[in-house]
């Protein structure tokens, strides 16, 4: 069958349209291809919905974009460039005829060329441009990678905080109905005649403290889940639930100057400041650059015409049809000083560099030391708090017991009631704080976050 004009047209509209498709498919940051996301959200899902979503992170994406695109400058400027003019213009003359009459008119003309040029040498400032340029990219991506390191510890922070919330309300709940079911009791005994109204009313009034309480753990929970959907940037009206894992248990913990050395030496904020201490030598080099002679060359064609000469169009284009090449020299004598305080400023670029680079190295170390005793204070408050909340349960319950049969008074099993809660939310919170130490400290030496 034979192709008609029409449907190669077509042809070609389509596998146009399939292409942008492709590239756009391609290109689109992931944040476009969003999914329905689940009514319960475990950790993982957190952190790649942050990572996807977060303004900051695609504020930074858009950096490393703009970044890369600033490098492909840097590398075209090497090549030569091309340039074309076009000028048309109308003259107004006035002219004498064979029999000496004046007239006057507008006389049309046209001039065109092309030129180019190309750098040949400039002191190596385009090749250095182009080596900061390709660092500056690198630099880029290293802070999206430590603003994602950032995020990720705020998340998990959050995330433990809402679990602990949870799990505080479950034992509320078990504080408040045990209170519940020794005021039943305690009613009994004083309709029964047995216990003064005073017992009664402290055990109501313990009852309404522990509701309190309750009500306080549900607002903390309710709090620390709003402090995550902003964290995930999610609408306040979103439906939203965390995974409680099976466990939280973690890894042993390494020694401290392992960890140092190897944050040191895999960080993104350290390498980011590595980084940019050579692009600031590399700026001074550019600086440098300028004490130095530039050389040039170009080249250039062109031809014009006019319809105020007897000459034809075709033969006014060849007779002024010109063709020129050469080179200059640009040699710098006296620059007003600008050449040597641009080199001073970019050394002291170079200085600041250097000081960032040190200042981030010993805000690392420090934070990972205050991480490593925060581990063990927190594994150590856990032992105890488990040992305490054995023995504070046994004493509650020995008093219950001692109450049913008269043989405590309600002042006693009130204080080991108090002394049970206690020790009870120190627990709580010693876990869920060993859980997220250990995990912060973890994450120092390149484990990923889980639960």
């Amino acid at each position: 069958m034979k192709s008609t004009p029409k449907s190669i047209n077509m042809f070609y509209k389509h596998m146009h349209r399939l292409i942008l498709y492709l590239i756009l498919c391609k290109t689109l940051p992931l944040y476009a291809q969003d999914s329905i996301p689940p009514a319960r959200w475990d950790l993982q899902y957190c952190l790649d919905y942050a990572k996807q979503h977060n303004i900051t992170l695609n504020s930074l994406r858009l950096n490393t974009r703009s970044a890369e695109q600033d490098l492909l400058l840097s590398r075209s400027a090497v090549l030569p460039n091309l340039s074309a003019t076009l000028s048309p213009s109308l003259t107004h003359v006035k002219s004498a005829d064979s029999n000496g009459n004046l007239k006057s008119g507008f006389t049309p003309s046209l001039s065109t060329s092309a030129t180019s040029s190309i750098t040949l040498f400039n002191g190596g400032y385009l090749k250095n441009d182009i080596r900061q340029k390709d660092l500056l990219v690198k630099v880029a991506g290293l802070d999206l990678q430590a603003a994602e390191n950032d995020i990720t510890l705020q998340i998990t922070q959050a995330y433990l905080n809402i679990l602990l919330a949870k799990e505080n309300i479950v034992y509320v709940k078990d504080v408040v109905a045990t209170s519940e079911a020794q005021l039943k009791q305690e009613q009994q005994f004083y309709d029964a005649g047995s216990v003064a109204r005073k017992d009664l009313v402290q055990i109501q009034a313990q009852l309404a403290n522990d509701r309190y309480t309750l009500v306080t753990a549900q607002n903390s929970h309710r709090q620390n889940l709003l402090t995550l959907k902003q964290l995930l940037q999610l609408p306040t009206d979103t439906v939203f639930e965390v995974v409680e894992p099976d466990t939280l248990m973690a890894t042993a913990l390494l020694p401290l100057r392992d960890v140092q050395q190897y944050a040191l030496a895999n960080r993104p904020e350290v390498k980011s400041s590595e980084l940019s201490v050579q692009s600031a030598q590399l700026d001074l080099q550019k600086a440098r650059a300028g004490y130095l002679p530039v050389l040039t060359a170009g080249a250039g064609i062109g031809t014009s015409f006019g319809s105020n000469t007897y000459y034809s169009y075709v033969r006014q284009l060849d007779n002024n049809f010109y063709q020129q090449i050469g080179v200059t020299l640009s040699v710098p004598i006296f620059s007003r000083r600008a050449n040597k305080v641009n080199e001073e400023k970019s050394r002291l670029e170079v200085g600041q560099a250097e000081l960032t680079l040190q200042n981030t190295r010993t805000v690392l170390s420090q934070e990972i030391e205050q991480a490593y005793i925060n581990v063990e204070n927190a594994q150590a408050q856990y032992d105890a708090a488990v040992e305490q909340l054995r023995y504070t349960q046994e004493s509650y319950r020995i008093a219950n017991e001692q109450l049913k049969i008269g043989a405590a008074n309600t002042v006693e099993v009130l204080q080991q009631k108090n002394l049970y809660v206690q020790a009870l939310q120190s627990y709580v919170q010693a876990k869920y704080s060993s859980a997220l130490y250990i995990r912060i400290y973890d994450f120092y030496r390149g484990i990923p976050v889980k639960l």
